[in-house]
């Protein structure tokens, strides 16, 4: 049986240590867990009750290629999909995330996936274009859509789709800091549709 120490200096061989030996220190196994059985690093540590850190050295040391965060995502469990998950659909107190309503309404209605698809339908309505300009969606003035009678003060009609207007950024800064068409009531509304500048 080979000597730990050398004689002479009573220094450990190379190869030796005073700590007892860990099954990562070995490129084999270290590759079959990581490799083969897909393991991730953290798995691996939390099993050998070391930090995360010792796996990515030995890995790193035994040129051991690590795996991409696209490749991590493939194979770690993200749980059941759609409706097979039990939280599908779930919203407001059934929701264990439930704060109590904190979030004020605008904020969580935009949210929404009834808000994207909203989006989207007014957006074609008005043909991709802004309604005052005529701008088309481009980098650095892009379109968004325009509440007529503000949220603040008729939060009822967030959602009606003859409250919403396409605008380019541009033509919707001039409308907030010049407050133009600033429609408090129904009857502003109604006042400027027949006086023909909302089409």
């Amino acid at each position: 049986m080979k000597e730990k120490r050398d004689k002479k200096t009573g220094r450990f061989l190379k190869g030796y240590t005073y700590r007892q030996t860990k099954p990562y220190w070995d490129k084999n196994w270290l590759y079959k867990e990581y490799i083969e059985k897909k393991k991730s690093a953290r798995e691996i540590a939390e099993e050998q009750g070391c930090k995360e850190n010792n796996i990515l050295y030995f890995l790193e040391k035994f040129g051991i290629k690590r795996r991409s965060m696209s490749k991590a995502r493939e194979i770690k469990y993200w749980g059941a999909k759609g409706e097979k998950n039990p939280m599908f659909g779930k919203r407001g107190e059934e929701n264990p995330n439930w704060q109590g309503g904190k979030s004020p309404l605008r904020q969580k209605f935009y949210s929404r996936s009834e808000w994207k698809e909203l989006s989207k339908k007014i957006l074609k309505r008005d043909n991709y274009q802004c309604q005052l300009c005529g701008a088309e969606h481009e980098q650095g003035n892009e379109l968004v859509i325009h509440h007529w009678l503000p949220v603040s003060s008729f939060p009822e009609l967030l959602d009606k789709e003859w409250n919403l207007i396409t605008l380019c950024e541009n033509c919707h800064r001039k409308i907030h800091k010049a407050k133009i068409f600033r429609i408090n009531k129904p009857e502003d509304l109604a006042k400027l549709i027949s006086e023909g500048k909302i089409k």
